[in-house]
């Protein structure tokens, strides 16, 4: 079965980083797209970053986040720098296909890893 695990997430003080990775398994998943969605506190999930052939950012984290993949590993990135309160949410990494909004491509989803940043 195709399954996406989160990890990376924690505690941090405003304006520092983490880094999230997810491992999946049961796909090539070098033949599809990849990327991350947050679901803060009573909000929609929506759209952070996504990497295809091209990597592709929500305007709110362009030039704090970074998304990367090591197809090797089977395993996608996301470097958050800068963070700050509002960055505070339940992270999920997904796989599917590369669309013009991307939350419509993704057929699968992990579980999410959760982020906090105090100010």
């Amino acid at each position: 079965q195709v399954q996406l695990v989160e990890s990376g997430g924690g505690l941090v003080q405003a304006g520092g980083s983490l880094r999230l990775s997810c491992a999946g398994s049961g796909r090539t998943f070098s033949n599809y797209a990849m990327g991350w969605f947050r679901q803060g506190p009573g909000k929609e999930r929506e759209f952070v970053a996504l990497i295809s052939k091209l990597a592709y950012y929500a305007d709110f984290v362009k030039g704090r986040f970074t998304i990367s993949r090591d197809n090797a590993k089977n395993t996608v990135y996301l470097q958050m720098n800068s963070l700050k309160p509002e960055d505070t949410a339940v992270y999920y990494c997904a796989s599917g296909r590369l669309t013009t909004r991307p939350l419509d491509g993704m057929d699968y989803w992990g579980k999410g890893t959760l982020v906090t940043v105090s100010s």
